[in-house]
């Protein structure tokens, strides 16, 4: 069956959104969630495309206690997916797409260790950067629940990164305040505090989760860490700007509707 609603979900991204899966899986678990996931990531690479690294969701204690969980999840991080500041989007690849602004970490070292300490991750992390991630759902309506989620990769689309790199001994990260606009209109703030109380717990977190899976974090790898802020909805023709205290400014657009 897993492999099924492995197949429905990945279809979704051409065909259109698929109802949700977590009543038609066998045990309603998050390991069974992580196994459909797994199984889509397996057939992607096949196909050519590169694995870059993995992102965050679930951060915010208001939204795991709203989905009945007690920890985030993550979702792997495809090369193809992935956008310089400045890049306009086809609207028409995205199906019910909402944005995030968030911090992203990228490592110069391995992560190996069983338990990590905040210490061994500032270490890795060669630098961060400012990011909006476009969360896509392929569930319909986005009538998910924490399988649903995960299943369909943590609800992964697209990120869009700054391109001015800044060393975290220059940063605060649990008080780096951000604001996302949308023409130049604020539609949504927050700050690094919302993201587990600093976006490095959330890396953390991951380190250790992945360790566990034998898919450890490795050097060169891209972690988006969780939204600082509440997801806003995506209308063609948006042209977006997140803004972060210390860290600069990402900017992405989208086409408008040729319908």
């Amino acid at each position: 069956m897993n492999v099924q609603l492995a197949q429905q979900i990945r279809e979704a991204y051409t065909s259109g959104q698929c109802p949700p899966i977590r009543d038609r899986m066998a045990t309603r678990s998050v390991v069974e969630a992580y196994a459909i996931q797994q199984i889509n990531t397996e057939h992607w690479l096949s196909q050519g495309r590169r694995l870059i690294g993995r992102k965050i969701g679930l951060t915010s204690r208001a939204v795991q206690k709203q989905l009945g969980v007690d920890q985030p999840d993550y979702g792997m991080l495809f090369a193809d997916c992935c956008y310089a500041s400045g890049a306009e989007i086809d609207y028409q690849q995205l199906l019910q797409p909402r944005a995030e602004g968030e911090i992203a970490l990228v490592l110069e070292r391995d992560l190996l260790h069983e338990k990590h300490t905040v210490q061994d991750i500032v270490s890795a992390t060669a630098y961060a950067l400012p990011a909006i991630e476009i969360v896509d759902s392929r569930i319909r309506d986005w009538n998910i629940h924490i399988y649903d989620s995960i299943a369909d990769n943590a609800s992964s689309g697209l990120v869009a990164l700054g391109t001015q790199p800044v060393a975290l001994h220059q940063l605060d990260l649990e008080l780096c305040g951000m604001v996302l606009e949308r023409a130049g209109q604020a539609v949504a703030t927050g700050a690094g505090i919302a993201c587990l109380g600093n976006p490095l717990n959330a890396a953390l977190w991951l380190a250790d989760k992945l360790v566990e899976l034998g898919q450890p974090l490795r050097a060169g790898d891209l972690l988006l860490t969780g939204a600082l802020g509440p997801m806003v909805n995506i209308r063609p023709g948006d042209a977006l700007r997140a803004r972060f205290r210390g860290l600069g400014s990402v900017d992405i657009h989208f086409t408008p509707s040729t319908n």
